[in-house]
């Protein structure tokens, strides 16, 4: 437990440092001080990225693997019931803001770090929360010949492989404004259009719920948003909808993003614009999914991992993949705490994760 000790005082320190994403308050001192003072012998590059999106690089050695961890954290809401930057450690658990989504990883890693001497690179990110991930685009932009990515997110210590991408959309649908007791009324508002609309992407999604991909099925999908209208008695002239949809490795988001604009009548649509998109994992052209995850496969083998169920929520290991780096998700936490009031990690796990880092680097 002596390992534990350590991970525990990094993660109290981890969560003290206030990374939540919004408001996108973070900057290059505070948490990337305390890791740098933390990571004796290793070549430290801090970058700052505009809007509260900050990478720390370390490296020691001339490794070919890097570990990616995030920062950042969700706010915090009024249903927590301490304060969320103090840790809290019980017989089992830690708790704390960030604590499994996902500064355990981390503290874990510096603790592993310093127990080590071989070989290794960390990448840490602080932009992950906000959907914009400039410290990752910014990292693979330039070529600095690592080949592999472990990539920690809340996968109770098993390593993910294959993961849906996500796309998030806004429509805005045209019409006529006028009496709502018009004979034109049906076919002139731009709400009945959008409804229309909902009700054939619905039957496109239900359409596709024998599609598979490593375990998952189906197209997740969520209409998430619809606004628009004046009153009861008004044709609504504009309405906008915000939707997302989250595809398996195997499907590909533009062919999906061309038959949901479909579903909209001839001329009703004044605006189709996708504001976020994620790859799946394994990321790259759909022909090639395959042999990626038979990679990451291989690496997880090579690294000792128990390989876990593919995962229905993202993460920026499909980047990397993107990118043609071997990429796989591995860390502690379950997910079913991530972004939850009295978020916490197991301290099984944070061992557990540690001991293995540590086995990992002792091997490099």
């Amino acid at each position: 437990m002596i390992m534990l000790t350590h991970v525990l005082r990094h993660l109290e320190a981890l969560v003290s440092f206030d990374t939540r994403n919004p408001p996108r308050r973070i900057g290059t001192g505070g948490i990337f001080d305390y890791l740098g003072a933390h990571l004796p012998g290793f070549r430290i590059d801090v970058a700052d990225h505009g809007d509260g999106a900050v990478s720390l690089l370390a490296v020691r050695g001339d490794p070919r693997r890097v570990f990616n961890v995030h920062l950042d954290t969700v706010p915090s809401s009024p249903a927590w019931s301490v304060d969320p930057h103090v840790l809290r450690v019980t017989a089992d658990r830690a708790i704390g803001l960030g604590a499994c989504d996902i500064k355990g990883a981390a503290a874990g890693l510096i603790a592993a770090a310093n127990a080590t001497s071989g070989d290794v690179a960390f990448l840490f990110s602080s932009d992950e929360e906000a959907n914009d991930p400039r410290c990752i685009a910014a990292f693979l932009a330039e070529d600095r010949g690592f080949t592999e990515a472990v990539i920690a997110e809340p996968t109770r210590c098993e390593a993910v492989l294959a993961h849906r991408g996500i796309s998030s959309v806004v429509l805005k649908f045209k019409g006529e404004a006028g009496h709502a007791s018009g004979a034109n009324a049906l076919e002139a508002s731009a709400l009945h259009q959008a409804m229309r609309w909902g009700g054939k992407a619905l039957d496109l999604v239900e359409a596709e719920a024998d599609a598979q991909f490593g375990g998952l099925q189906g197209l997740r999908f969520n209409v998430g948003k619809v606004e628009g209208g004046i009153k009861a008695n008004v044709i609504a002239p504009s309405a906008e909808v915000r939707f997302g949809f989250r595809p398996l490795p195997s499907q590909d988001i533009d062919a999906l993003h061309a038959r949901f604009g479909a579903c909209a009548a001839s001329g009703a649509l004044e605006r189709y614009e996708e504001t976020f998109r994620g790859p799946s994992l394994p990321g790259g052209e759909a022909a090639a999914v395959e042999d990626r995850r038979q990679a990451a496969q291989a690496l997880a083998a090579q690294l000792g991992l128990q390989v876990g169920p593919a995962v229905d929520f993202w993460t920026e290991a499909s980047l990397f993949s993107q990118a043609g780096l071997t990429a796989l998700v591995y860390g502690p936490g379950d997910i079913a705490q991530a972004h939850t009031a009295d978020e916490f990690v197991l301290l099984e796990q944070l061992q557990r994760y540690t001991e293995s880092i540590v086995r990992i680097l002792g091997n490099s």
